[in-house]
């Protein structure tokens, strides 16, 4: 077996920087997010993947992709939304063990009046702390990695998610 390729001073900076700066920016706006919306991260996730359709529907396993969450969690997850009046649930047509999420209209107005807010917390905490170079750098990093863990053969090493729901 090769030996471990440790990282270096420079490498563990970047690293533990990134690390620390995950965790707190994630804190912080979904602190902001409940508290200006009432809304958790997952619910405001759920609430825009939904908005950005054009019927405002999608399926449970295509949103439970989209989330990369199990169907099950996102299952759970979807039954607080649905006492809250925010998505309902409806079969799928042409699949009769599917199910089609939709987002209600009190869903489409408590994203609709989270977002300005959210988009606000993201732009003062991340975004304009950034130079135009440095935000195009970190799309360009983040789309590289993202691509790399979106590879075919690094998905077949990670759990899959089970059959359409």
């Amino acid at each position: 077996m090769d030996a471990p390729r440790w990282l270096d001073e420079r490498e563990d900076r970047a690293w533990r920087g990134y690390r620390r700066m995950r965790r707190l920016l994630d804190l912080e706006l979904a602190r902001e997010l409940s508290q200006d919306a009432g809304l958790s991260e997952p619910d405001y996730d759920v609430l825009s993947d939904l908005s950005e359709t054009p019927q405002g529907r999608l399926r449970l396993s295509e949103l439970a992709h989209r989330m990369l969450w199990s169907r099950s969690r996102l299952s759970h997850h979807l039954s607080r939304m649905q006492q809250r009046g925010l998505v309902t649930r409806e079969e799928c047509a042409d699949d009769a063990r599917g199910s089609i999420v939709v987002l209600t209209p009190a869903g489409r107005q408590a994203i609709e009046s989270a977002a300005p807010g959210h988009v606000a917390a993201v732009r003062r905490h991340l975004i304009d702390l950034l130079t135009p170079a440095e935000v195009d750098a970190l799309g360009a990093l983040t789309h590289r990695v993202v691509d790399h863990l979106a590879e075919p053969g690094l998905q077949a090493t990670r759990p899959q998610p089970a059959a359409k729901a």
